[in-house]
């Protein structure tokens, strides 16, 4: 389920404009190789490590502790965790838009000063400090609480960015989605161990706060503990050529920002993905951080059916990522892409008519399935649009960006994704205080619909013919 913050590793938006770049590929020694194969090894591992951060707080447990236990539940309600609900929603925003806001400033300073690896230790201590913090909320808490996970997640999302800065210097050009890969993979493998540990602290009750809110420490130290190959085996990166330590870190900040939306705006076709896939973001934002909290408030479903829904969302992600790219190679990435977005309208009307299609299911093939089983089903389908729609959005992102702007591009779609992120999860926090849960779930599909919309005036051919042509002149 951690899914949104993948992309991250595929690309360094805070790259300076001169890098000093390894030439591993061509490395003869075996002794230089196996140090390199160690140092990758130790990068992998800093994957493996967060995902229990962004899986355990962000989707699956603590989501549901702090809207039903930590923030009062109003009895009285259609819905009595609906301000949970908004509160969970609107902290992760908060925490979204502060690494939109210090992201640029803090990627000149990790460029320009060869301290990325402090950054990164910085960040990661900063998640491990106030995760661990996270056992001092007790129900009632809601403020500290708040805090604690407007502040986790920034540091989790601000090392996401520092750790992706690495990847460039792992190999060469060539090498690169094979390297990533490896993190992809072993993320997952992360997220399901740390899940598995979080799930003996039993229900979430009232009666059992005691218990439940050690997923902060187990989080924490799992964490600590996951991390320590990356900086041990991870070496930090030369300074740039030609970059001098004495530079106004704000101002290159606010300048490569600049420059890029510039430079971006001779694109017509990548403008108008990027605008369609804001929607996208946006949507997969929600999915992510309430697919957990709709299945407990909505369809009841208890630990067994969120322990298959976890084991299934994870597989299937990475079915769909590795069945569609086959499928992409075959009809075109904006064709995938869209494609991708249809499964989601269709999973997105799967799970609004899950109790219709339950009983319809049951009357016809003379079965007794219980909803939260078709749920879980369904929710099989998410996890393959999770995979699969960032899968795709990363291969137009690539086809429409030239050789010599393709990180900076890429950056420019991480950074519109945390924004999307952060517009998304406030809209829904306030939507669901109006409306049903359930109900406040379609603007999910009318985000997907949008996005659908809106793509459907990019033409691929002529992307890829502007990105050449810029090319060719640079």
């Amino acid at each position: 389920m951690t899914d949104l913050r993948k992309g991250g590793k595929l690309f360094n938006y805070f790259q300076p404009r001169k890098i000093l770049t390894p030439s591993m590929s061509q490395d003869r020694n075996p002794e230089a190789k196996k140090k390199k194969n160690r140092e990758i090894f130790g990068w992998c591992m800093f994957d493996f490590a967060n995902s229990s951060y962004t899986t355990v707080i962000i989707s699956v447990v603590y989501c549901e502790i702090f809207t039903r236990l930590v923030v009062p539940a109003d009895m009285g309600s259609d819905n009595p965790y609906r301000m949970g609900n908004s509160l969970w929603a609107w902290a992760l925003a908060a925490s979204y838009l502060f690494v939109v806001a210090t992201g640029p400033i803090f990627g000149a300073i990790t460029d320009y000063s060869s301290k990325k690896k402090l950054f990164l230790f910085l960040s990661y201590i900063g998640c491990v400090v106030a995760t661990f913090a996270l056992y001092y909320v007790e129900p009632g808490m809601v403020w500290l609480g708040m805090v604690l996970v407007a502040f986790s997640n920034f540091f989790f999302a601000s090392g996401e960015n520092f750790a992706s800065s690495f990847l460039p210097f792992l190999g060469s050009k060539e090498d690169l989605g094979k390297i990533s890969g490896y993190a992809w993979g072993i993320g997952y493998f992360g997220g399901i161990g740390s899940v598995a540990l979080a799930t003996t602290l039993g229900d979430y009750t009232l009666d059992n706060f005691q218990n439940l809110k050690l997923v902060g420490p187990y989080t924490a130290i799992f964490f600590l503990i996951a991390a320590i190959p990356t900086f041990l085996f991870l070496k930090e990166p030369h300074l740039p050529l030609g970059v001098s330590h004495h530079v106004n870190y704000f101002k290159i900040g606010k300048d490569r920002v600049v420059q890029t939306l510039k430079d971006a705006s001779h694109f017509k076709d990548l403008m108008v993905y990027l605008v369609s896939l804001f929607f996208t973001m946006a949507a997969l934002a929600i999915v992510i951080s309430f697919a957990f909290i709709y299945g407990s408030q909505e369809i009841h479903i208890e630990a067994e059916h969120k322990q298959a829904m976890f084991i299934f969302i994870q597989i299937f992600a990475a079915v769909g990522a590795l069945a569609f790219g086959v499928i992409q190679d075959s009809i075109g990435a904006k064709k995938t892409f869209n494609l991708t977005l249809v499964l989601w309208l269709v999973t997105c009307a799967l799970i609004y008519f899950v109790h219709d299609l339950t009983n319809f299911a049951n009357a016809s093939l003379g079965k007794t399935w219980t909803v939260q089983w078709v749920f879980v089903f369904i929710s099989s389908l998410a996890g393959m649009g999770l995979g699969s729609t960032q899968s795709a959005s990363r291969a137009l992102v690539g086809i429409f960006s030239p050789e010599s702007k393709s990180g900076e591009f890429f950056g420019m779609w991480g950074l519109s994704g945390k924004i999307a992120a952060a517009a998304g999860l406030f809209l829904f926090g306030y939507i669901q205080t109006l409306v049903t849960l359930r109900n406040a779930f379609l603007v999910v599909a009318f985000f997907y619909f949008l996005s659908l919309v809106i793509n459907l005036f990019v033409n691929e051919e002529r992307g890829v013919e502007a990105a050449q042509a810029f090319q060719e002149k640079t």
